[in-house]
């Protein structure tokens, strides 16, 4: 669980990402978000640094809730059963859905709002270190090693580029994608992109020698 800081962060950034939606960032001020938050603008500027980066904390989730999943991932299974059961709808709650809705939306104008852009790609560099400690645990390897850092960034940069594909084509294109489709999507980057052996089943290796594929 967050810290109360984390969690006032959160709600400021789901109110700023509805004015945004609504208003759009140019038709949106420091003045609204506080507002529409109940706090002082000086509170706003206390939490963040710029009224883009107000949404900061909204899309963390979005790399936090994925690499939350694969902490979770059995060393016996593939990537792609545990993905399915990671986008499964009947483990999320309604607030990670109505959050995933406010991503999305907002995630489909970065083309037309290169501030947002910024604060979006901004987000998902915190994840690269998480994905390292798991790539790492899940092969024997240390997170600082350079294959592992580099496998790291390469399969966060695969999964934030599915994130913007199929959110901009769902809005903007009204495309519509399955549970399934997003998970065989997503899985596909990942394994494109990843120069280490860590998406399919690992065993651990006696004599403490580094785990490989089976």
């Amino acid at each position: 669980m967050g810290s109360t800081q984390d969690d006032a962060r959160l709600k400021v950034a789901r109110l700023a990402a509805a004015l945004f939606l609504e208003r759009g960032l140019a038709g949106t001020s420091g003045d609204d978000i506080a507002e529409a938050a109940g706090i002082s603008k000086r509170t706003v500027w206390r939490y963040f640094r710029t009224k883009e980066s107000c949404v900061e904390p909204l899309f963390a989730q979005s790399w936090q809730r994925f690499v939350a999943g694969l902490r979770r991932w059995p060393r016996d299974m593939p990537l792609e059963p545990h993905l399915a059961d990671c986008f499964d709808v009947r483990h999320q709650s309604v607030e990670e859905i109505s959050d995933g809705l406010l991503i999305v939306l907002l995630i489909a104008k970065l083309p037309d709002e290169p501030g947002l852009r910024s604060t979006w790609l901004l987000s998902y560099q915190g994840g690269e270190a998480e994905m390292a400690a798991i790539i790492a645990d899940r092969l024997g390897l240390s997170p600082t090693d350079f294959d592992v850092r580099l496998c790291a960034v390469a399969v966060m940069g695969a999964v934030r580029t599915i994130d913007e594909t199929i959110s901009q084509a769902a809005i903007r294109d009204r495309q519509v994608f399955t549970p399934e489709d997003v998970v065989a999507q997503m899985s596909r980057a990942i394994r494109a992109v990843s120069h280490l052996p860590f998406c399919d089943p690992v065993v651990p290796k006696p004599f403490g020698e580094k785990g490989t594929k089976s």
